[in-house]
């Protein structure tokens, strides 16, 4: 009978809360914040802020058109299996200390679900035969492999300040620091990595002007350009659930002493951290900057935002 239980209570996390629902509903929120923001600060109308939801139901009720040159079974899966990381990867995520799963090297089981997106993205644009995909899958990994190093530094840098002597990948480790010092994002040293992290999320999510992989009137949509139907909904849904969490990511890492213990205000209180966060590192940089080319995208992420976090980590390293 214990058994059953904790499978229902587990079922209940994969499929509930923080699992696929909560990912589904918040993530396409977010979306849908993100666009309307967009839309004010250019002084347009803009969509609805719930149109994620429409378009994601339409695209399902589609018909999903297979490229003859595409492998059918990769292109189908690519999307499923990128969601699927994404919604494992929210369960690990503490909020205010509790997480669905846990364990003594979250930080880098974290690191591994962060690339299952992008390589599902990748896999399933090079499957579709398109050389448009081509070109996008290339751009795809650049941007990854930019926004990897500067990541990896700021997960340092916490590690290592939470950690004290040594340097910690555990999420309680971290969370147990926080709840009994107060958030990270307050201790000086670590002030660099948070801005950061900030600064890595628009990249990590392939929003505007990081989308370079898609880029729209230069190469057709790139990776995505041969989907449709409710794969591609799978996608998009995938592309907005990633703004969730990412934002739960920094809450984790630098305000995980915000909160009160109750799960439910907690998970309102995350929900709402994430759509100021959304706003100020999506939306305002979507709204003021020009796409950038592929190449600044890696100049930026190995020189401003990796230098940042490398401040951080060294003065964390040195106990300042």
């Amino acid at each position: 009978m214990t058994m059953v239980l904790s499978a229902l209570e587990y079922l209940g996390y994969i499929l509930i809360f923080p699992g696929f629902l909560f990912c589904f509903f918040v993530g396409l929120l977010l979306a849908g914040i993100d666009r309307k923001i967009v839309a004010k600060m250019q002084k347009r109308v803009g969509p609805p802020i719930l149109q994620p939801f429409y378009d994601f139901f339409k695209l399902c009720g589609k018909e999903t058109i297979i490229p003859a040159a595409a492998s059918k079974t990769t292109f189908l899966m690519a999307p499923l299996v990128g969601l699927a990381g994404l919604v494992v990867l929210q369960m690990f995520i503490p909020i205010h200390g509790w997480a669905a799963f846990s364990g003594t090297a979250d930080i880098i089981v974290i690191l591994y679900l962060l690339l299952i997106p992008a390589m599902a993205t990748m896999l399933g644009g090079s499957a579709s035969g398109s050389p448009y995909a081509g070109i996008g899958m290339s751009r795809e990994m650049v941007t990854v492999i930019s926004c990897e190093l500067p990541l990896v530094l700021v997960l340092l840098a916490v590690g290592k300040v939470a950690g004290g002597d040594s340097v910690t990948f555990s999420f309680s480790v971290i969370s147990d620091y926080q709840l009994a010092n107060g958030s990270l994002i307050l201790h000086p040293s670590l002030i660099p990595a948070a801005i950061a992290f900030l600064m890595i999320i628009p990249g990590e999510t392939g929003n505007h002007p990081f989308d370079t992989a898609e880029a729209e009137t230069e190469i057709c949509e790139g990776l995505l350009a041969e989907y449709s139907g409710a794969p591609l909904g799978v996608f998009k849904l995938a592309h907005a659930v990633k703004l969730l969490t990412l934002s739960s990511l920094f809450v984790a890492l630098f305000l995980g002493g915000v909160g009160t213990g109750i799960i439910v205000i907690d998970g309102i209180i995350l929900v709402l951290i994430s759509i100021v966060i959304t706003i100020l590192t999506v939306s305002l940089v979507h709204a003021i900057t020009a796409r950038l080319k592929i190449e600044q995208v890696f100049k930026y992420y190995w020189t401003v935002v990796s230098g940042l976090a490398l401040i951080s980590l060294v003065l964390a390293w040195y106990g300042l």
